[in-house]
């Protein structure tokens, strides 16, 4: 989209700061999460990634070994979307389900080599998306709102 339609777009619903709901945190966080999600997903496509796989890359990635169940908790995925999403990472070599030492009737999900390069490259474009994507806010906001949506995200363990 060139400046002109992003500009026309932008006039065209100013107005609409002006309602009830722009005021709203729901609508705001909403709003800010489809920006943030449809930005990390674009920068994320070359890997052939979106932001949902990209986030069982990583936590595979971090050697935490989580269980489909603690994925589907965490993620708050329905554990049907959890068993595509990782059966998609195992099709591109990128990780394995493996017996849980503590509990051999649970699998754990593990990177393979393959899948922490394939990390490596898509954290990047994250970073890269982030610096650009929060650049409106400086270090000390950006450090003060992950620390007010970690006490939100965490409200109801």
């Amino acid at each position: 989209m060139d400046d002109t339609a992003v500009s026309t777009r932008e006039s065209s619903t100013g107005r609409l700061w002006d309602t009830q709901v722009a005021g709203d945190l729901a609508f705001l966080m909403a709003r800010a999460n489809a920006m943030s999600l449809a930005a990390a997903n674009a920068a994320l496509a070359d890997e052939g990634l979106k932001v949902r796989p990209y986030s069982v890359l990583a936590l595979a990635a971090a050697d935490a070994r989580p269980t489909q169940r603690e994925l589907s908790e965490f993620l708050r995925l329905d554990p049907s979307q959890i068993v595509a999403l990782i059966d998609d990472l195992q099709d591109r070599g990128w990780v394995t389900r493996e017996p849980d030492p503590q509990d051999r009737r649970v699998n754990v999900v593990a990177v393979t080599k393959a899948g922490r390069a394939a990390f490596t490259r898509a954290r990047a474009r994250v970073q890269r998306h982030q610096r650009e994507h929060f650049s409106v806010l400086d270090h000390d906001e950006i450090a003060v709102l992950r620390g007010l949506l970690r006490r939100l995200a965490r409200v109801d363990e």
